[in-house]
This record gives structure tokens, C-alpha cells and sequence, in this order.
């Protein structure tokens, strides 16, 4: 059956890697050694995702299990540049898209996600206007690799699992995708991505984008 949609990951598919200038602020106000300052940003990273917590509220929290006396000024300040940090962009995969919605392909953004991420990147990028469809996690209390997330974009699509690719940084959230009969790519870096388009023989229905 003939794809009729491609579905991006935002973070580390659309964006280039996380800005080195913001993660080392983040590293500097809260002055943690690198290790634990990881450990603590990853452990509760899923529920900002989900909207348990806001970006204010992560951070409050992750001051806290690290016993950081930090004021109110100092967490909006690492809010902030949590934000900024994610809010880069893949030049190379952007141009795909707009190769693909020429080609006549429906797009779309389904993202795991939080509030202030989020504010920084639709102030900063109206390049999202492209895109038929946007879904994010924290909006709908619902994140990859939850079956639920997926079933939302395809509806909001209107294509089935077949017909729909989805690109992803994380194994899991393509063996999700996998599970419910969508088409799914890993992706690492644009070259690759080009190779596993053309191992699948996507390359007769899609554009290639163009290697960096």
C-alpha cells in the first residue's frame, strides 16, 4: 500500500543535537557534576513529557532531590535554557518535508514534549506552520511510547498505520509505532536515513533528502 503521510520526531530528528551553549548554563547554575546532573534531568523527564509537571515544576523538583537551595529566579532561569536547549533545527530534514509535502504527502510533528519547550519553539520556528498535523505529548497527558499518542496523530492524519511512516530517534518508539502496523525508520543522521529508504525501496515513492 502506497504511504500517504510521514510523521516526524521533533528532538533529534528536526533539531540538530541540544545547544552546547544552554546545556553548559544548566550545568553552571546548578552546579552539579555531569553524571548526576544527567541522571536527575532523565528521571523525571517523562512525566514533564506527560504534563504531570510543568517546567517550573520539574525543575523544583529536580533542585530538590539534588538538595539545591536554588530561588525562584534561579529555576526560571534553568527553565529557560532548558528550553533554548532543545530549540535547534535540522536544516537537511526540514527541506525534506517541504520536498515531501510538494510530493503531495501529508506531515506531520508527534513529539514528546513540555510546556516550555514547547512556548520556546512556536515563538522561534515558524516552520511548524508547515506541518498538516502537531502533536504534543504534554497537551494530551499521553506520551510516546503509549499506543494511545500514535492512534491520536493517525486519526488526526485520516491515513492508516500502513500508509504512514514514522521517524524516530529511539528504538522504542518505533517498535511502538511497529506494534500497530505503521511504518517506521530509526534515525541517526540524514545518510543513513537516505539507506534505509532505499534498502525498503521507499525510494520509489518518496523523495531522498538530500545528503549532507
Amino acid at each position: 500500500m502506497a504511504l500517504h503521510a510521514v510523521v516526524f520526531d521533533f528532538g533529534m530528528v528536526l533539531t540538530d543535537i541540544p545547544e552546547p551553549t544552554a546545556h553548559a548554563e544548566l550545568m553552571r547554575i546548578t552546579g552539579l557534576p555531569l553524571e548526576r546532573f544527567e541522571r536527575l534531568y532523565w528521571a523525571d523527564r517523562h512525566a514533564y513529557d506527560e504534563g504531570k509537571l510543568t517546567g517550573i515544576g520539574f525543575w523544583q523538583k529536580l533542585c530538590a532531590d539534588a538538595g539545591l537551595p536554588l530561588n525562584p529566579a534561579q529555576i526560571e532561569e534553568l527553565n529557560v535554557w532548558d528550553a533554548r536547549m532543545w530549540t535547534t533545527q535540522n536544516p537537511a530534514m526540514l527541506k525534506w518535508q517541504e520536498q515531501l509535502k510538494k510530493r503531495g504527502l501529508r506531515t506531520a510533528i508527534l513529539s514528546n514534549m513540555g510546556d516550555a519547550v514547547h512556548a520556546n519553539i512556536e515563538r522561534e520556528f515558524q516552520w511548524l506552520e508547515r506541518f498538516d498535523v502537531l502533536v504534543w505529548s504534554y497537551q494530551l497527558g499521553i506520551a510516546k511510547p503509549d499506543p494511545a499518542i500514535y492512534q491520536f496523530v493517525l486519526e488526526k492524519l485520516g491515513t492508516r498505520p500502513e500508509e504512514t511512516l514514522f521517524i524516530d530517534d529511539k528504538p522504542v518508539n518505533i517498535e511502538a509505532a511497529h506494534a500497530l502496523g505503521m511504518q517506521g525508520i530509526v534515525f541517526s543522521d540524514v545518510k543513513q536515513l537516505r539507506m534505509d529508504l532505499i534498502e525498503r525501496g521507499l525510494d520509489a515513492e518518496l523523495p531522498l533528502p538530500a545528503a549532507s
